[in-house]
């Protein structure tokens, strides 16, 4: 069973609900109005938060699953959670200047990097030893 993973993807999907929140509540504060995505600097910074972490998504779910099955649960979701904790720094400094959201990028693309690299090794070492 994959509990620890199901946990961090449980927190991945919290977030990024937060992040849709946080959209929404940008939306009444800086007076964007639907369909807009522009017009407020500080509403299209909160709004690329949410983007880009749902631009991620595809990339960090599978490798994170791929990483479990292959590698190990814990180590997945101690990975995945760096991932979280990465886009946490990426919407505390992207929140108040886009150049400062380049820490919090940095964390969360490694750990995809790691959770790939490793998803892909284990499943080519497991073809190589079956």
């Amino acid at each position: 069973m994959y509990h620890y993973t199901a946990i961090v993807t449980c927190l991945a999907v919290a977030l990024h609900f937060f992040f849709a929140l946080q959209v929404a509540r940008a939306r009444a504060v800086y007076g964007v109005k639907l369909p807009a995505i522009t017009g407020n600097p500080d509403f299209e910074r909160i709004y690329r938060i949410q983007m880009n972490t749902l631009e991620w998504m595809p990339i960090f779910l599978p490798s994170l699953w791929l990483f479990a099955i292959y590698v190990g649960d814990a180590a997945a979701a101690a990975v995945g959670a760096i991932w979280v904790i990465g886009r946490i720094v990426y919407f505390i400094g992207y929140r108040e200047a886009v150049a400062k959201r380049s820490p919090g990028f940095a964390i969360q693309a490694l750990a995809c990097v790691i959770l790939w690299v490793g998803a892909i090794g284990g499943a080519v070492w497991r073809l190589v030893h079956a």
